[in-house]
């Protein structure tokens, strides 16, 4: 069966990362990843969805996150192996469930990549000269836009190209001065104008009521931001500690954005002249190109408008070469699955980078940025598939204390059987409140993937003279609950409420108790249906090896002579 791989393969391949980095390091990593283009463009399309309110969507956003975090977090200590978040769903129910997981979770975190570059050209289309102008049309990149962020994709990746050290060093700087900017901005914007009437005029706080809310969480790059906390899961090969230091690096990454993004808002939403919010309709009317910079420059912040227009350079790209660390090794957790010729899990052994993953991911970026060219369309699309993505997470970590309650946890809490369906009855919201059609077309982008499943699982054996059907059966059976839960919820999607695109079928309230009740449903069937599969035996296979081999160390430090 293409899902299992020999061990000494996988132990091979894994020994030529680097375990350098520490809770700082990855906490850097998060933080960076979390602060990227999302702080530059998601106060303003935010308060666009949903007026004022939109301080409510960065926290409810912020809980979704930590919840699915925590999750993430055990499984991640348990598991310290690059691409971890393309892994775990492999681990719990096999190929079908674990293929689709992980081809939601590449394209989520792929396609940030050509984001933040077109984030960077955007921010600059603001510059007084004739030529950045040029770069933007107002809704996207045009073609000159397109070459310019596609040199930065290039930069990204020479970044990643040479060495693991070289990259936590750089961003780790990066992500002290994405910190400051952000921190110094809301200061600034707040003690330059702060009119407290924007609240209470142009609509009220909830201008598009609080359904607008809930679908400013989902599509309006609230997700997209959040989302940078799988950093830190995706590089836990190269951590040395990955039990202490993942858990604390997760969390706080989260915690310290929430504060962050909040003030960002805040500052936002109090900055903008009421006039402007009059003669454009309300909040929905907003349409800055840079929208932060345009603030700044309109109350006489000139000095906080450049730091702007750098730190749109600094802030995007320090995040997309963190992502295109972190995509590498998931393609490289991908091919070990078995869904991807080997060449993808070659990891250099003098820089203990994964390089052909790297012109992989290179070479889809250029594709989203060619499909995609507007920062907004790309948030969408990152939103709704990191979404998808993130089911596994509560179903796998639980799935995996029934089937294999033995295996070494790090990381246990003991309200782990509390928090993992409450973060899969939360993903499945923000999957609906990210409104029909949208959500039927990343569902869409799902099944666009499956070809690749069927081909090493299926088509493959059978040019070897093999009939995987054995073998596939319980494969099949284990993952068909994810494979309905995204045909029902595009179908409740399709049906339900119109303030969430749909149809307008099922009443307004009872749209979301379905929700509800159907993620409950299908995170109970989830833990059910997951076994005891040739890629879990292997995994805890390698982690007792790890483990012996430890244990021979510490039993040989303490024979060995006083002074040796």
């Amino acid at each position: 069966m293409s899902t299992t791989k020999t061990q000494g393969a996988e132990q091979g391949s894994h020994s030529n990362y680097r375990r350098s980095l520490g809770t700082i390091a990855l906490t850097a990593t998060g933080l960076g990843s979390i602060i990227g283009s999302g702080w530059l463009f998601g106060a303003e399309r935010a308060a666009a969805i949903a007026g004022p309110a939109a301080i409510v969507a960065w926290i409810i956003g912020a809980l979704v996150a930590l919840t699915i975090a925590l999750t993430y977090s055990e499984l991640g200590a348990m598991f310290p192996k690059a691409g971890g978040m393309v892994r775990y769903g492999q681990y719990s129910h096999g190929s079908l469930a674990g293929y689709l997981a992980a081809w939601a979770n590449w394209i989520a975190i792929v396609s940030v990549i050509p984001g933040e570059a077109t984030a960077s050209v955007q921010y600059m289309s603001s510059w007084d000269f004739g030529w950045a102008h040029a770069l933007y049309d107002g809704k996207e990149l045009t073609g000159t836009g397109v070459g310019l962020a596609s040199i930065l994709l290039v930069f990204y990746f020479f970044m990643n190209w040479f060495a693991i050290s070289l990259f936590a060093k750089t961003n780790t700087a990066i992500t002290v001065f994405k910190v400051v900017v952000p921190v110094l901005t809301a200061s600034a914007l707040m003690a330059a104008h702060f009119d407290t009437g924007n609240i209470a005029q142009h609509g009220g706080f909830t201008p598009n009521g609080w359904s607008s809310v809930f679908t400013a969480v989902a599509v309006s790059g609230i997700v997209w931001a959040y989302n940078g906390f799988q950093s830190p899961l995706n590089l836990a090969g190269e951590a040395r500690n990955p039990g202490k230091s993942l858990p604390k690096a997760v969390i706080s990454s989260i915690i310290i954005a929430l504060v962050i993004y909040v003030a960002l808002q805040v500052a936002f939403l109090m900055a903008v002249p009421g006039d402007k919010l009059a003669s454009g309709g309300g909040w929905a009317g907003l349409n800055f190109n840079s929208p932060l910079a345009d603030l700044a420059v309109a109350w006489g912040l000139n000095w906080l408008a450049l730091l702007l227009y750098a730190d749109a350079f600094v802030s995007p790209s320090g995040t997309g070469m963190i992502y295109a660390a972190t995509t590498s090794r998931m393609i490289h957790g991908v091919q070990e699955n078995g869904h991807l010729p080997g060449v993808f899990g070659k990891v250099d052994k003098k820089t203990g980078v994964p390089r052909p993953a790297l012109l992989l991911n290179l070479v889809i970026a250029f594709l989203f940025l060619a499909v995609f060219r507007g920062w907004g369309s790309l948030a969408e699309i990152v939103s709704i598939a990191t979404v998808i993505s993130y089911i596994t997470g509560p179903v796998a970590v639980m799935s995996l204390r029934r089937i294999s309650p033995d295996l070494t946890r790090p990381v246990k809490l003991r309200a782990m059987p509390v928090i993992a369906p409450v973060a899969m009855v939360f993903g499945s919201l923000v999957l609906y409140w990210g409104r029909w059609p949208l959500t039927g077309k990343v569902i869409l982008i799902m099944a666009v993937g499956l070809p690749v499943w069927a081909w090493y699982e299926i088509g493959k054996p059978l040019t070897q003279g093999r009939k995987p059907w054995a073998e596939l059966r319980p494969h099949l059976k284990a993952g068909a609950w994810m494979v309905a839960y995204l045909l029902i919820m595009a179908a409740v999607s399709y049906a339900g409420g119109k303030e969430f695109g749909g149809k307008g079928y099922i009443p307004e309230g009872a749209d979301l108790a379905l929700v509800v009740a159907l993620g409950l449903a299908f995170y109970f069937w989830g833990v059910r249906s997951s076994w005891r599969n040739p890629s879990l035996v292997q995994a805890e296979a390698e982690l007792e090896a790890v483990a012996e081999a430890d244990r021979q160390a510490q039993e040989a430090e303490e024979k060995a002579p006083v002074g040796a």
